[in-house]
């Protein structure tokens, strides 16, 4: 008997538990933001309180598990934004090639030659906006390396014989494109959206630390992990709890997109 591959499953444990939480935070955690003065900072097995209370007396745990919907639906909002660009435009300029693929190649290779987190930290703090302004202009920024995924993909797409034979029959470029092309790219733009989705949470939970994209008060793992900076010598819970979190889920994400890429790559050697 086969054994189930390990990767997958390792992977889809956290995850699986990570999406329970961004989708039922609202049950899990319903005094997540309840405030309690007068209890203050307290240390991890406070009564109540597994991993102790921040500054506001509000319960660590809770609080992380109300921050996982801010901290996790960001970036899968960055990653399939990103991914949607870089399909439409990857597969226009691969397909019809020429000085249109010139100018989204350099468009491409200009912003892949900006530091993401740094640029998006300028315009956030620019315009003063809010987490959905920082997601837009991550999507901007993220979309080069899908761009240029499917540009590649695209072009070795359009050597294969099943191309030739819809030219052949006519078929409109618009048709061979989004109905023949992008349909055998998109297993690969898939894992590379997984890939994106690790890098946008790491992403998001640094301009979250540094006090953007999310508002004072709003739970977030970032923004979670830096207001408990001052409380390491009180509540040690109050850094771990996030920085574990945000850790266990980056990494879970990426062994399952490199998972699926090896395996991708392997039917195509296969095939």
């Amino acid at each position: 008997m086969k054994r189930p591959p390990l990767t997958p499953i390792i992977a889809a444990v956290p995850l699986a538990i990570v999406g329970v939480f961004v989708v039922g935070s609202s049950w899990l955690a319903p005094d997540a933001t309840n405030q309690d003065i007068l209890t203050g900072a307290t240390p991890p097995g406070t009564s109540g309180h597994p991993f102790g209370t921040d500054q506001l007396g509000r319960d660590i745990w809770q609080f992380a598990l109300a921050g996982a919907r801010s901290a996790v639906v960001g970036p899968i909002v960055i990653a399939l934004g990103s991914m949607l660009i870089g399909l439409v435009l990857g597969t226009i300029a691969g397909y019809l090639g020429g000085y249109l693929d010139l100018l989204l190649s350099k468009y491409a290779d200009l912003l892949l030659a900006l530091p993401t987190t740094l640029i998006a930290l300028v315009v956030a703090g620019l315009v003063d906006g809010g987490y959905w302004v920082t997601v837009l202009v991550l999507v901007v920024l993220f979309s080069p390396t899908d761009i240029r995924m499917a540009r590649g993909a695209v072009i070795a797409q359009s050597t294969q014989p099943y191309i030739e034979s819809a030219r052949v029959l006519g078929l409109s470029r618009f048709r061979i494109m989004f109905r023949h092309v992008v349909p055998n790219v998109l297993p690969i733009a898939f894992t590379t959206m997984l890939l994106n989705v690790a890098f946008a949470l790491v992403a998001m939970s640094a301009l979250s630390f540094l006090g953007f994209g999310v508002g004072p008060g709003t739970p977030d793992w970032g923004r979670q992990l830096s207001d408990g900076r001052n409380l390491i010598g009180r509540n040690w819970g109050a850094v771990v709890v996030p920085g574990v979190l945000i850790i266990i889920t980056a990494v879970s994400v990426n062994l399952l997109g490199d998972w699926l890429q090896e395996r991708y790559e392997q039917r195509g050697v296969q095939r």
